[in-house]
Formats: structure tokens, sequence, C-alpha cells
């Protein structure tokens, strides 16, 4: 009888053991951290070689560093489902803000263009003749219909480095298709309409500088003769340029 009650006694703390084995195994798997996607980080990039052909240009442009809007100021990337309403992707960012991205693609693209002897990078010390300000508008991917889409606003102007008077100012616009409605798909977008719009600014600020160069001889570009130019014929519309879908 003593035997049979030591047997049913281990059998008890048998399977207490057990029980309590695999309650402690569940609250591990309860405390133990979910699977989080890693962050991935994008390029806003040209991928164009750099220029060879010699600058046909006489004058010298400075590329001023680029400014962004609220909300468009920071590496997160955005996008938009509702009016009026800005929201972040929680797994994709770009390496840096875009509009210090923009600086070199700036820079590349006016040479590129030929229309300037050179063209400068922000901060440079070198004197040039003509100054370039750029402000991003909007970056965004857009899901109000499909497929989404991503819109990139400019807005440009053209200074002269003499007087800080400006000679000219642009809004110009892409809007661009994604391939997939993630932010993957509206980074490939958002790198599509810079190359458009990248070439659009190369080839307008050559036009007005060639104007400003032909209005203002070398000898006499004074602050003067500046301000004369200003009501001129290189202010071109404000009407924004718009490429693609």
């Amino acid at each position: 009888m003593r035997t049979r009650r030591n047997t049913v006694t281990a059998d008890a703390v048998a399977t207490l053991a057990l029980v309590a084995m695999l309650g402690l195994l569940g609250g591990c798997n309860m405390f133990a951290p979910s699977h989080v996607p890693e962050m991935e980080f994008f390029l806003l990039d040209d991928d164009i070689t750099p220029p060879t052909a010699v600058a046909a240009g006489t004058l010298i442009l400075t590329i001023n560093p680029p400014r962004a809007a609220a909300g468009f100021d920071s590496p997160r990337i955005v996008y938009v489902r509702h009016q009026h309403q800005l929201e972040y992707f929680a797994h994709s960012a770009w390496v840096d803000s875009p509009a210090d991205m923009l600086a070199p693609l700036l820079v590349r693209a006016i040479a590129r263009g030929g229309a300037f002897r050179a063209s400068l990078s922000p901060g440079s010390t070198a004197r040039s003749d003509l100054q370039m300000e750029v402000e991003i508008v909007r970056l965004q991917q857009e899901f109000d219909g499909l497929p989404s889409h991503v819109r990139l606003t400019l807005r440009v102007g053209l200074v002269a480095s003499a007087d800080r008077q400006v000679l000219a100012t642009r809004e110009f616009e892409s809007v661009v298709a994604s391939r997939s409605e993630d932010a993957r798909g509206g980074v490939a977008a958002a790198n599509l309409a810079a190359r458009q719009l990248l070439a659009d600014i190369g080839s307008w600020s050559g036009t007005v500088a060639q104007q400003w160069r032909i209005a203002v001889p070398s000898g006499s570009r004074s602050p003067s003769s500046l301000s004369n130019l200003r009501a001129g014929v290189v202010r071109p519309s404000p009407v924004p340029i718009k490429i693609g879908r």
C-alpha cells in the first residue's frame, strides 16, 4: 500500500513539474520581442554619368543650399491618403534629407547642360555671376487612386550675385506613377521625377542666364544695371511644368 501511494505521489510531482515547465516556456514566448521589420534606406540620385563635354557658357553659377517646406525637411518619406494630412512610412527613410541630397544633383545637372562655364557646390567660396535658390515645396507619394503616384514640386529662383536681386523665378512640378504601392515604388518614382525636373531646370536656367548676359554686358553688371533688367523679359511664367503621370 505504501509503494502504491509513493508511486502516485511521484507521478503527481512529475505532472506538476511538466505543467510548470510548460508555463515557463509559454511565459518566455509571451515576453519575447515580436519580429520588427528592418529599416530600409533609400537614395535620391540622378544615376547618370558625369558630363564629358566642354562647357559652352561663360557665366559661373553657384547652387545655394536647397531648402524644404515644413513636413518635407527630414529624411522621413512622406505619403498622403487624405488632403492636408502628411504621413510617414514607419520602416523606410531617405539616407539624408531630400534637400541635402538634391544639392549635388543640381550641380551635376547644370554642368551637364553646358550653359554655364561652371556650376559651384553649396559652400563654395569662389565668385560667381549668378546664384540659384531652390525650395522643395512637396515630395510625397499620393494614394488617391491606383496606381499611386509621386508628386515633386520645386520652386527655383535665379539671383544676381552682385546685388542679390531676383532675375527670374519658376515653379516646376512632375507627377510620376509608382510601380508598386509601397515606399520602394514611391522612391523609384521620386527619382524619375527628380531627373525630369533637373533637366528642365538646367534648360530654363541656361535660357535665363543667356538673356541676362545679352541684356547686361559684362562690363556693366552693376546693381543699377541689374535693377533695369528685373522688369524685362527674363521672368518666365510661374505656371508649373507638369511631366508625366
